[in-house]
């Protein structure tokens, strides 16, 4: 008996900012947020820069165009991030 593999091609509907975290919302109705602090480009970023970011590829990135980012859906909701998560002072 085998299982089956499904491949999951995860699709934004929107995204959003708020502060210095990045929202999305997917096809399925879950919605996942991250801090900008997770990727080189994004953390650097002013608040402006920042809360210009797109959904393109037919929802499947996210794209800020001032800042040249580029981040794949499929990445951020299998967790692969360029820089690791701050600890609390």
């Amino acid at each position: 008996m085998s299982t089956p593999i499904v491949e999951l091609d995860p699709r934004v509907v929107q995204a959003w900012v708020t502060g210095r975290m990045i929202f999305i919302e997917l096809t399925d109705g879950r919605q996942i947020g991250f801090p900008a602090a997770r990727f080189r480009l994004l953390a650097s970023a002013s608040d402006t820069d920042l809360a210009k970011v797109e959904v393109c590829l037919n929802g499947a990135a996210l794209r800020w165009e001032a800042l040249d980012e580029d981040i794949t859906v499929r990445g951020i909701v299998e967790g692969r991030f360029q820089l690791p998560l701050a600890m609390a002072a």
